[in-house]
């Protein structure tokens, strides 16, 4: 016995013992690759999700699954696994797959879930902003949290407009002494909408700070969502001349209670010329989505198709109509539209550091933040990006984290650093600290990234359907399908060898059809056809006949009865035929094929086609034999449908 021989006994001795100690057995080798029966089961599942499953159905599987493993063992052995373009395609659907898994789903759904509830009611608001840069330094940080706690003492005992106009940083402040109006979930920044909500009516909220500094928030009334309206405006600006404004808009009141037409004055006279195209027609919006002087008045308009009298915004006068009004829709309706608000929207993390805090604990992790002192004094007077910051700390080299058996010390932290150069205006101390919390929240999520495919068989089975699908896709086009495509030769080979599966059932025509736009034409095109190649009879006759008008037409391919009136006429002898009036004169240069194609261009979508099944059936084959195959039986026997 040679070692050739030998291997595969070898092979089956110890899957036979392997398959005896395990629940996932080996159901089969592929060049002497073992295959899981999870691993089959999981796709054989997957695509006869329909099917009852049988001895005949399950055998029948088992061969297209052995073929399929073939050639991802001939694209490997290839190299199409080590491509760059491969490894790019595999890694990018890798990132959208672990997603899920690397989030708090329970966490994420309650935030989809309290946004909902929120959309439910809109609530009136005023505010107060005290301006503080997000990386403020501590002094800075204080002294607006000092004039935010100011604001809020004398608003227990003064009018919150006056307020507002004295000390608030808001520059829209001017025009509406801090009013905003109504809002409801994702129109305004998270922090802000959370207080809003949080806030009793009629009460002050105490400084909540956002990406823009302190606000103090009164809620002055909360009312049910009043869903969605579609709107149409005629306006009238006032910027220039507000007594002429006022005028004009009272006169096209007029004109809309006499009946005139609303959307042909909105397109004649309204000064919103973005809108005035669509006879005034505005999106859909809901609370918060408008000035609320427009938006009170559109809410105001009870039925569908009344109109609103002339109402005054900052920007002009208005004259509304309501076109549509909407509710708020179901939970299950709007869940789609919340996932893609909740991700765009500061919100959109509390799932991601609800997970990271879950590692924390599973992971044992341990910090040694005392270590972290050892870059202040390097720091003095540097930033993150310095040079020589980074070359004085590269040299420290003390544990800072450990987790899951692994550690980190200064210099991978340092590593991390030399990715920074902004100059925050925090202190040194909490500059580290807070790039190490960054540093370490993203240890751990690229450690549970790693592992993902042993934490979780459905996450592994799925990758490794993605990696072989990309490679039987490549190693398929470069064998079958690219190749059928261009092998010009192989194909007339193939069709001269098969010319009987090609009949047709009605005859056909090949050639030209020549229409003529009067007599002369035809005339000089019949007598140029007879001395011109079957092959530029198009570009011929264009040339020497067409200029400014086209006297003539050419149509060139292949034409079944019905399919063309010259061809019936001149071909098919159907004497019924009558040509069009600006073409008149046409005849056909060309042959009669019955219903033989008499080359593989005549049928070459049914031939490639065709040639792609025989190259494919002889692929096998040579793979068949170049790669060994073996299936235990008794394993297959307890493969199970889901």
């Amino acid at each position: 016995m040679n070692l050739r021989t030998l291997i595969p006994v070898i092979l089956l001795w110890s899957f036979g013992f392997l398959n005896a100690q395990t629940p996932d057995p080996v159901l089969m080798t592929v060049n002497d690759k073992p295959i899981l029966k999870s691993e089959f089961e999981y796709v054989y599942n997957k695509n006869n999700a329909n099917n009852s499953i049988d001895k005949k159905t399950l055998n029948e599987y088992v061969d297209l699954f052995i073929n399929f493993r073939l050639k991802v063992e001939e694209a490997l052995a290839q190299g199409m696994d080590t491509t760059a373009s491969f490894r790019s395609e595999l890694a990018g659907y890798r990132t959208q797959l672990a997603q899920p898994y690397l989030i708090d789903s329970a966490a994420d759904e309650a935030i989809l879930h309290e946004a909902y509830e929120r959309m439910k009611e809109d609530i009136e608001v005023s505010h107060i902003l005290i301006r503080v840069n997000q990386n403020a330094s501590p002094e800075d940080t204080l002294l607006a949290w000092n004039r935010a706690q100011m604001a809020l003492q004398r608003l227990q005992q003064e009018d919150f407009a006056q307020v507002a106009k004295e000390v608030s940083e808001d520059e829209s402040v001017v025009q509406n002494d801090g009013y905003i109006g109504w809002i409801t979930a994702f129109r305004t920044i998270y922090p802000f909408e959370t207080m809003a909500y949080n806030t009793p009516t009629g009460k002050l909220s105490q400084p909540v700070r956002t990406m823009f500094g302190y606000h103090i928030l009164k809620v002055h009334q909360r009312r049910k969502s009043m869903g969605e309206v579609l709107t149409a405006h005629i306006m009238k600006f006032t910027s220039e001349n507000p007594l002429e404004a006022k005028k004009k808009i009272d006169s096209l009141y007029q004109r809309v209670l006499a009946g005139d037409d609303f959307a042909a004055l909105a397109e004649k006279y309204s000064d919103d010329k973005a809108s005035a195209v669509d006879g005034g027609k505005l999106p859909w919006f809901g609370s918060g989505r408008m000035v609320p002087e427009y938006e009170n008045a559109a809410f105001a308009i009870h039925n569908v198709g009344e109109f609103s009298q002339p109402i005054e915004s900052r920007y002009g006068w208005h004259i509304i109509k309501l076109l549509d009004k909407k509710d708020l829709a179901s939970y299950a309706d709007l869940k789609p539209e919340l996932e893609r608000r909740v991700k765009r929207d500061e919100r959109g993390e509390k799932g991601k550091l609800a997970f990271v805090a879950k590692l924390y604990a599973d992971y044992n992790v341990v910090m040694h933040k005392e270590h972290l002192k050892d870059y202040y004094a390097l720091l003095a007077g540097r930033h993150l990006g310095d040079s020589s910051f980074l070359a004085e700390a590269a040299k420290l080299n003390k544990e800072l984290l450990s987790f899951a058996g692994r550690t980190r010390s200064q210099s991978d932290f340092t590593t991390y650093l030399a990715t920074y150069s902004e100059t925050d205006k925090l202190s040194i101390e909490d500059i580290v600290a807070d790039k190490f919390k960054k540093y370490v929240d993203g240890e751990l999520l690229a450690y549970e990234d790693s592992q993902l495919e042993k934490k979780y068989a459905d996450f592994r089975l799925l990758m490794k359907e993605y990696h072989d699908g990309i490679l039987l896709f490549e190693v398929s086009n470069k064998e079958v399908w690219e190749r059928a495509s261009k092998d010009v030769a192989g194909l007339q080979r193939y069709f001269a060898s098969n010319k009987k599966k090609y009949k047709w059932p009605k005859p056909h025509f090949k050639g030209h059809v020549i229409w003529c736009k009067d007599e002369s034409s035809y005339d000089a095109a019949r007598d140029l056809v007879k001395r011109v190649e079957k092959d530029s009879i198009t570009k011929y006759l264009s040339e020497r006949l067409n200029d400014s008008v086209q006297y003539v037409k050419i149509e060139k391919g292949l034409f079944a009865k019905g399919e063309n009136r010259v061809v019936d006429r001149d071909v098919f002898k159907d004497k019924t035929i009558e040509l069009s009036e600006e073409y008149p004169y046409a005849f056909v240069v060309g042959k009669n094929l019955k219903n033989k194609p008499e080359d593989y261009s005549d049928v070459r979508g049914l031939v490639v086609s065709d040639y792609q099944d025989y190259l494919e059936k002889r692929w096998i084959s040579d793979l068949r034999k170049k790669y060994p195959v073996f299936v235990d039986e008794n394993v297959l026997k307890t493969v199970k449908k889901n």
